[in-house]
């Protein structure tokens, strides 16, 4: 695996992009919709609801990529069923 210049191998830095910008737009993504859905657009707002979904499913496989190459620790997204460990336990 080659290291780039951040220290970490090419493939962890771009999972770990991939779910930042997963994640960055997901919170935007929350003011889209609410923006829609103050102008009557419904139709709009489920649209930007879809694609909040879809970057929430992004960003977990990134998670789960991550921790097979041991990039995270053993904690899952908040709202995980998956059965995993409770990090507030």
């Amino acid at each position: 695996m080659a290291t780039g210049e951040t220290g970490f191998d090419d493939v962890t830095y771009d999972l770990i992009s991939v779910q930042y910008h997963a994640l960055k737009g997901g919170h935007d993504y929350g003011q889209y919709v609410r923006d829609a859905e103050n102008a009557g657009q419904d139709e709009i707002a489920q649209f930007f609801k879809q694609v909040m979904e879809e970057d929430s499913r992004r960003a977990q496989q990134c998670h789960e990529f991550l921790r097979r190459l041991g990039g995270t620790d053993n904690t899952s997204p908040q709202g995980d069923t998956s059965g995993g460990p409770d990090p507030n336990a």
